[in-house]
């Protein structure tokens, strides 16, 4: 269970009236009853993992946990392949999509799965968090999903360009290259699930459209999956053009995080307003994740909670 049986302690620590012993591959646990069974699921879940991937990390143990404790919100398992009795693999009730090399994505956290949960009952949903907590990369992953099931006809991306003066009309190349980093994390997010042949062709179609903020004024979205990135810096105005957008049959994420705001002083946040402007009316929903959700380097975790606490103090 981990160098030094680091990963039993962290066990342990979560489920404080048990006590769990191990001896060689069998694990003891004492303690209520509903702490034995959750700790089973877990322990089996982790031997999953650990199957398929040759090794257990600490993001493992925290994953499944927070995913375990979180269960009368979200109750999903979190491996992505279960066997059934004639051994064949069956997927998990987490699981979004397979890429084009056979992973599977899979809502990894409490939060994710809340913005998938949603996703699936309404057509607006926003979803506002830290860096690190999967927003994009969920929301992307949704896209592909709804467009290789035949739901929508096209994936439109954008972000906003906030550094569309001066500093951009430095970059080389044409306006197209100027914008292009930019947009880098959403082609990152796409290079991961589909091919780069198939991938070029749908962009080519304007199948899959990745443009700037500005680009979508005057456009009627339908039969679309579109997705608004690094929503906090769209100003009010822009924040009203993109949600008017929205055509039939169409359905529309719009993440950010309202704590890294780029805007200039004197320019207020669309994403941080909308939550007062939308609120209670029916198909919109917010999602709100936070540093629990964080799946990137353990650090992440670490430095979000310490810019909060310095945040509260200031």
């Amino acid at each position: 269970m981990g160098f030094h049986d680091q990963h039993l302690r962290k066990l342990d620590n979560a489920y404080p009236k048990s006590q769990l012993t191990a001896r060689g591959n069998r694990l003891k646990v004492l303690g209520p009853e509903e702490d034995r069974e959750e700790l089973k699921d877990i322990v089996k879940e982790l031997v999953d993992i650990a199957s398929r991937n040759g090794k257990l990390s600490d993001q493992d143990i925290d994953t499944v946990l927070a995913l375990k404790q979180e269960h009368r919100e979200v109750e999903q398992p979190t491996h992505v392949l279960e066997q059934d009795e004639s051994g064949s693999k069956q997927k998990s009730e987490n699981h979004i999509l397979y890429t084009y090399s056979g992973d599977s994505v899979t809502a990894k956290t409490p939060g994710q799965q809340r913005l998938v949960d949603r996703v699936k009952q309404d057509d607006m949903v926003f979803a506002i968090g830290p860096a690190g907590t999967g927003k994009t990369y969920t929301s992307v992953a949704l896209a592909v999903k709804a467009l290789k099931e035949r739901k929508v006809k096209k994936i439109v991306l954008a972000r906003p360009a906030v550094e569309a003066g001066e500093q951009l009309g430095f970059l080389p190349g044409d306006l197209k290259e100027k914008v292009d980093p930019y947009l880098r994390p959403l082609y990152d997010a796409l290079e991961e699930m589909i091919d780069y042949e198939r991938l070029e062709l749908n962009m080519a179609k304007n199948i899959i459209e990745i443009a700037p903020l500005a680009y979508m004024r005057g456009r009627t979205l339908n039969n679309a999956f579109v997705i608004l990135d690094e929503a906090q810096n769209a100003t009010n105005a822009q924040m009203k053009m993109f949600l008017t957008r929205i055509g039939f049959n169409s359905q529309a994420i719009i993440t950010g995080d309202v704590t890294q705001t780029d805007l200039p002083k004197r320019k207020n946040s669309g994403l941080v307003c909308i939550q007062d402007i939308l609120k209670g009316i029916n198909g919109i929903s917010f999602v709100y994740l936070d540093q629990k959700d964080v799946v990137r380097h353990k650090l992440v975790r670490d430095i979000i909670q310490a810019y909060e606490e310095y945040e509260e103090k200031e």
